[in-house]
């Protein structure tokens, strides 16, 4: 993981990056998954569709499971950090007048966004 100290400016950047590194390899990883899957269908045609529906059952269930848990993990972290992260509204002399500070509504757009993710990540980790 790059260093996160928050005071360089390109550390965003760099997470960003990580994560989406991570992200296209897990989507590599799906691919993988499914291609496995499709070979389950020998199994059928050989005779053996019970092999086929446990080790399917097995699939779906390891995989919920670990999503499930995954998703549990980092909505309990992100909703432990709401308040701290909504205490970083941006303030400042920048606002005009009858409008909040320069970033105010980029940034509770960002907030609600994250508010959205997390109500998800409950309904499908649940």
């Amino acid at each position: 993981m790059p260093d996160s100290d928050p005071s360089r400016p390109d550390s965003a950047r760099e997470i960003r990056q990580s994560i989406a590194r991570h992200l296209a390899e897990l989507h590599r990883l799906h691919l993988a998954l499914a291609a496995d899957s499709r070979s389950l269908k020998v199994l059928t045609t050989e005779g053996r569709a019970q092999a086929e529906i446990e080790i399917a059952a097995e699939m779906l269930e390891h995989y919920m499971a670990a999503t499930a848990t995954f998703l549990e993990n980092m909505r309990g972290r992100f909703e432990n950090r709401l308040g701290l992260l909504r205490r970083g509204d941006p303030v400042g002399p920048d606002a005009a007048p009858g409008q909040g500070p320069v970033g105010h509504g980029p940034f509770w757009y960002a907030f609600s966004r994250l508010c959205v993710a997390l109500r998800q990540a409950e309904r499908r980790a649940g």
